[in-house]
């Protein structure tokens, strides 16, 4: 009994460490890692995408990581968060019931069984999300005092040392 709970949480635990997200370039469209669309000169969509869904806070963390390195190859200082957009799924809402009934024929035997299951989610229960979407606008010269402006150097630091992710 204890060998297969052994085997499902290492089992458990290796698909974690698989789909951590990494700062990679997304390969297709949709895929996993960081994408920019340009709509205007000075404007982007910049969004990270997880590989099946990750902690929202994260996901907007490398969107923001993105958003300082296209300002900074872009030569500006700063950019601006115009919009924020997090594409959630449906987080852990608390306990649920289940009901089942079956039966069987063997030979003849037959029999009729029924449970009740009763679940508790454990763990963060915090926001997962699939994607996180920025819509940025580059400035330059010193920053705006306000909340949605980021120093672009300042934030790939903080963001790429709080990360660990390459230059």
């Amino acid at each position: 009994m204890l060998r297969p709970i052994i085997f499902a949480a290492m089992a458990a635990l290796l698909v974690a460490c698989a789909s951590a997200p990494t700062y990679t370039p997304a390969a297709t469209p949709n895929g996993a890692g960081y994408s920019e669309q340009q709509i205007e000169s000075n404007r982007y969509f910049v969004t990270y995408r997880a590989a099946g869904s990750g902690d929202a806070a994260l996901l907007q963390d490398y969107a923001l990581l993105r958003a300082a390195d296209l300002t900074l190859a872009n030569n500006h200082d700063w950019f601006w968060v115009d919009r924020r957009n997090v594409e959630n799924t449906a987080p852990n809402s608390g306990p649920s019931l289940g009901v089942g009934v079956g039966g069987g024929s063997f030979g003849s035997h037959s029999g009729v069984g029924a449970s009740v299951g009763f679940n508790i989610p454990l763990g963060q229960g915090g926001a997962r999300a699939r994607s996180a979407t920025l819509e940025i606008r580059f400035g330059e010269g010193p920053k705006p005092d306000d909340p949605n402006a980021y120093d672009a150097r300042s934030t790939a630091a903080s963001l790429r040392g709080r990360l660990g992710a390459p230059q």
